[in-house]
């Protein structure tokens, strides 16, 4: 008599069952997904930011955070500056402008008349910021660092200015890509021996995905090929937000491992004692991005969004007052190619 594992039809009929499932809920998730709203009109829709007047009165690209918006602004820095600090980075409030000799030590020969803004006045030419990393890597200039003060950490806060915020593609509508931008940023400083700095450039995107981990924002991480990299760096990883509206990711995050080449431009030597010259070293220095907030904000905002409003995420909610759901207020235009006005 022929024998029949009955427990084997058993396993199959389950996994056929589940098979049914994954698809049908995978059906059901695109289904869903075409029914999303992007980041422009949602922005719209909530009445948290004004990019008409903004453009106005700042020009191109300037918009007004109102309200809602910005508490939503404030509550990502300050969560970000809290999420650094319990992990032993201090604050710095770097200065918005830098000397124009001192910026040179600091940024690409090219950042100068693609991406920054000169100051003129007095005589002596200065340049907004385009980022943090810049002041910071200033912080300690014409020093010698003994191997004992490292590594040194630092959560670098601040406003940055950039001329060059695009000018077509999706990225450059609403408030995803702007001409001045709030920014928390990672910036740490190992010994040049060893694996020091590599061991610190994990540590500095491992915090990167924990904190957008913790916003429960889907992500993936790129290595940059070598061909790709600014002179700068020696290694580069990018964090990028998935955005369910056009289905894509964008870029949240940089890390980069500069190794010697800006401490070596700015004389921050590492040596056991001063005026040692038999082996002249220099530190090694670091950036990784936590939260560009107005990007941030447009990730949270295409993940986070439910019928009549977005849910504000649990770990923000702290920072905004406890307030966990932030309605629309103004009705959804449906079936309308969005356009975010004054751009």
């Amino acid at each position: 008599m022929e024998k029949i594992d009955r427990r084997k039809g058993c396993r199959n009929n389950k996994k056929q069952r589940l098979k049914k499932k994954v698809q049908k809920l995978r059906r059901l998730y695109k289904q869903a997904e075409r029914n999303l709203k992007n980041h422009v009109e949602l922005v719209e829709l909530l009445g948290i930011a004004n990019t008409e007047q903004g453009s106005k009165v700042a020009g191109n690209k300037g918009f007004f955070f109102i309200g809602d918006g910005a508490r939503l602004n404030r509550a990502l820095i300050n969560f970000g500056l809290k999420f650094l600090r319990d992990k032993g980075y201090p604050e710095i409030r770097p200065p918005n402008f830098m000397r124009t000799e001192i910026m040179g030590k600091c940024a690409q020969l090219s950042e100068f008349d693609e991406a920054l803004y000169r100051i003129t006045g007095d005589g002596v030419d200065k340049y907004l910021i385009a980022t943090s990393e810049q002041p910071m890597c200033a912080y300690h200039m014409d020093k010698w660092i003994h191997p004992s003060e490292l590594p040194l950490r630092y959560a670098g806060y601040s406003s940055c200015f950039r001329k060059k915020a695009g000018s077509h593609g999706k990225d450059t509508l609403g408030i995803f890509r702007t001409r001045e931008f709030d920014k928390v940023e990672q910036f740490c400083m190992t010994s040049p021996n060893g694996n020091e700095s590599w061991i610190m450039f994990d540590e500095m995107i491992q915090n990167s995905e924990e904190f957008y981990q913790k916003l429960k924002i889907p992500y993936r991480t790129v290595n940059y090929v070598s061909g790709a990299l600014i002179d700068a760096a020696a290694k580069k990883y990018d964090l990028e937000g998935w955005f369910p509206a056009s289905e894509t990711y964008r870029e949240l995050v940089s890390c980069s491992n500069c190794t010697d080449y800006q401490s070596s431009r700015l004389e921050i030597l590492y040596r056991q004692k001063k005026g040692d010259e038999k082996e002249k070293q220099y530190v090694h220095l670091l950036n990784c991005t936590l939260t560009a907030t107005e990007r941030t904000m447009c990730c949270i905002l295409e993940n986070y969004q439910r019928e009549g409003g977005v849910k504000i995420p649990e770990v923000l909610q702290p920072f905004m007052d406890g307030v966990k759901f932030l309605p629309f207020r103004k009705k959804s235009d449906e079936g309308k190619n969005p356009k975010a006005k004054g751009i």
